[in-house]
């Protein structure tokens, strides 16, 4: 009996071993079983992060290769602009060269015209000098009348005056009657003084050099022909002439050669109209200067042969 029961005891403690052992193995399993799932599904996630991955990396680098093709454009671009760059520089360069050559040039021209403006005007002071001799010499010659005969005579009337062409104006009724040539004696000492004034300032070398002739104008109203008046101016001026070298025979031995007659008959009217009035003023004696062309034509010549720079 005793054998018996160990026996059964023993049958006992197999029957419960072998249950929790397959407890054990069936849980083995099991969790090998969700390893090996969760290792198939890490798997597929790992794979599909792989090909989201690798198409990433793919799109990484197709716009990689486009930002280094942009670079690459963007450089040459930029080599191009450096390119244009010294390119303008050289040009500014020499544009500033070519600048200051100019204004060295300009500087140069100036200078020149400068010269140029100072010789016109030197010139030009000559001319003028010759221009004003003509009025200052008839001035000189009116003052001097004046001086010794004042400016009127007893009746009122003007001796000389200056007319605006600068000529000296008489009187024709200071010195002849109406329709004569013959002087009266108001007019012989007007004349003489005239004669004596002419003698001082044709004394005076730097007057003489300039002047060409002093002419004696005759002229006359508009009543009758031009033939006749003609006539009459010219006996009139002929007239004047004589006397002032008869009145003065030292102007005649030395600036005879100075005076000239001429006749304007009635072609040259100071005044319109037909009143006696109008008439009176145009009947006069003129006298007028003639400058010598020669020398005007000496000064411009002067300064035409003279070297100087030329303006480019």
């Amino acid at each position: 009996m005793r054998f018996r029961k160990r026996n059964f005891k023993r049958s006992s403690g197999e029957q419960n071993f072998w249950p929790s052992f397959t407890d054990m193995i069936s849980t083995i399993s099991l969790i090998l079983f969700v390893l090996m799932l969760l290792a198939y599904i890490q798997n597929i996630i790992s794979g599909k992060n792989l090909e989201f991955a690798k198409k990433e990396l793919m799109d990484t680098q197709l716009q990689l290769e486009s930002s280094k093709a942009e670079i690459s454009q963007a450089d040459q671009h930029l080599r191009l602009m450096r390119d244009q760059l010294e390119e303008i520089r050289a040009e500014v360069e020499d544009g500033q060269i070519a600048l200051t050559l100019s204004e060295e040039q300009i500087e140069e021209q100036r200078q020149i015209i400068a010269e140029s403006n100072r010789e016109l005007g030197e010139v030009r002071a000559k001319l003028k000098g010759i221009a004003v001799l003509r009025l200052d010499v008839l001035e000189k010659v009116k003052t001097s009348i004046e001086e010794e005969l004042g400016t009127t005579n007893r009746s009122g009337q003007e001796l000389v005056s200056i007319a605006d062409n600068g000529n000296i104006v008489i009187n024709e009724g200071l010195v002849f009657e109406f329709n004569s040539y013959a002087i009266k004696s108001e007019g012989r000492e007007l004349l003489t003084k005239l004669s004596e004034a002419f003698e001082n300032v044709l004394d005076d070398p730097a007057v003489r050099e300039n002047i060409d002739a002093i002419s004696i104008q005759g002229h006359t109203d508009d009543v009758g022909t031009g033939a006749y008046n003609r006539e009459l101016s010219s006996k009139r001026a002929t007239t004047v002439v004589n006397y002032l070298m008869s009145s003065n025979p030292s102007i005649e031995r030395k600036y005879a050669s100075y005076f000239v007659a001429s006749a304007y008959s009635k072609y040259r009217p100071i005044v319109s109209g037909t009143s006696e009035r109008a008439r009176a003023q145009n009947r006069r004696i003129e006298i007028s200067l003639i400058l010598k062309d020669s020398h005007v034509q000496d000064i411009i010549e002067e300064y035409i042969q003279e070297p100087r720079a030329i303006i480019q």
